[in-house]
C-alpha cells in the first residue's frame, strides 16, 4: 500500500462536518468546513459533506485536491457505531490509502486528552458522555439519539423550546420571551408552526438552542432549560465516572456555554481539552498506519 502524501482528520457531527488537512510529517496546510455528516442523517449525505468539506480544506492550503489514493482519512462521525449504518459508510468510501472510522464521540475523548484517560461530555447538537480509564476500560452514557434521548443537547433544549412556544399559543401556558423568540423563527402562526415541525430535523431543532440562552434573563422557562441541561450533564459525568477519578472535559459548542450552569463540584474537575476531534481523528488514522487493521470502532 502506497504511503500518504497527506493525513485528513474528520469531525463529523449533527450540525457540520469539519476536515483538518495535515501533511505526512504532520505539519497543518488547511481546514474547511461542509454540511452535517452524522450517519443518521444518511450515508450519501455523510459522504458528500465530507468530500466537500476535504475539498475546502485543500483550497484553504492553496492545493488542488489530492486523489483520494494519495490521502489517509481518520473520521470520528456522529452515529458511527450503529453497525449497519459503519458498514453502508464504509462499503461506499472512495479508494483512500487508508481510512479509519470511530465515533465523533472516541475521538473527542482521544484529542481532549491526548490519548490518556479522562472523560468527555460532549454537547453540541446532540449529548455522549465517555471516559477512558486507567485500566483501558470505557464506559460510555447519554448519546442515545434524538429525539428520544441526548438530554442536554442543542437539538434537545430547541425541542423543548418548541413544546413551550406550542403550549403557549394555544393557552395552555404564558407566552413569555422563550415562546416569542421560537415564533418569530418558526411562525406566528398554527398552520406556520406544524409545517415548520413537519419538516424540522435534529439540525433544525438544534438552531433554536440559542434562543434559550438569549431569553433566560427574561423567562423563567428559558432558565429552567438550561438549568435541566446542566443537570443532563452532572448525570452523564456521574454514570461514566461515579468515583470522580477523571479529568473532565467539557467539549463542543454547547459543552462549553454550559459550563457555568453546573454544580461547583463538577466545575472543578474540568480541564482545558489538550486538542479537538479532529486532533484525535488523525491521532486514530496515524494508529492504523502504523498497525494496518480493518477500519472499526475503538
Amino acid at each position: 500500500m502506497p504511503a500518504a502524501r497527506y493525513l485528513i482528520g474528520i469531525d463529523g457531527g449533527g450540525t457540520g462536518t469539519r476536515a483538518r488537512l495535515v501533511d505526512s510529517a504532520g505539519r497543518r496546510l488547511g481546514q474547511g468546513e461542509a454540511g452535517p455528516s452524522a450517519l443518521g442523517q444518511g450515508v450519501d449525505q455523510a459522504w458528500r459533506n465530507i468530500r466537500q468539506a476535504i475539498d475546502a480544506a485543500f483550497l484553504a492550503a492553496g492545493l488542488t485536491p489530492a486523489a483520494e489514493a494519495d490521502c489517509a482519512l481518520g473520521l470520528g462521525l456522529a452515529g458511527a457505531e450503529v453497525a449497519t449504518r459503519r458498514e453502508r459508510f464504509l462499503a461506499s468510501a472512495p479508494a483512500y490509502c487508508k481510512l479509519a472510522l470511530a465515533t465523533d464521540a472516541a475521538t473527542t475523548l482521544a484529542g481532549a486528552h491526548a490519548g490518556r484517560p479522562g472523560t468527555i461530555v460532549a454537547v453540541g447538537t446532540g449529548t455522549i458522555g465517555l471516559a477512558r480509564h486507567a485500566d483501558g476500560r470505557e464506559t460510555s452514557a447519554n448519546g442515545w439519539g434524538f429525539p428520544v434521548g441526548d438530554e442536554g443537547s442543542g437539538a434537545w433544549l430547541g425541542l423543548l423550546a418548541m413544546q413551550i412556544a406550542q403550549q403557549a399559543f394555544d393557552g395552555r401556558s404564558a407566552a413569555g420571551a422563550l415562546a416569542r423568540a421560537v415564533w418569530r423563527t418558526a411562525g406566528g402562526s398554527r398552520a406556520e408552526l406544524l409545517a415548520w415541525c413537519e419538516h424540522a430535523g435534529q439540525q433544525r431543532y438544534a438552531e433554536l438552542a440559542p434562543l434559550v440562552f438569549e431569553t433566560e434573563a427574561d423567562d423563567t422557562q428559558a432558565a429552567a432549560l438550561l438549568a435541566a441541561a446542566a443537570q443532563a450533564i452532572e448525570a452523564t459525568v456521574v454514570a461514566i465516572d461515579p468515583r470522580a477519578e477523571l479529568p473532565l472535559a467539557l467539549c463542543g459548542s454547547l459543552g462549553r456555554r454550559l459550563e457555568p450552569y453546573l454544580d461547583a463540584a463538577t466545575r472543578a474537575r474540568c480541564v482545558k481539552p489538550a486538542g479537538d476531534a479532529i486532533d484525535g481523528a488523525l491521532q486514530l488514522v496515524r494508529e492504523q498506519i502504523r498497525q494496518p487493521l480493518a477500519p472499526g470502532i475503538p
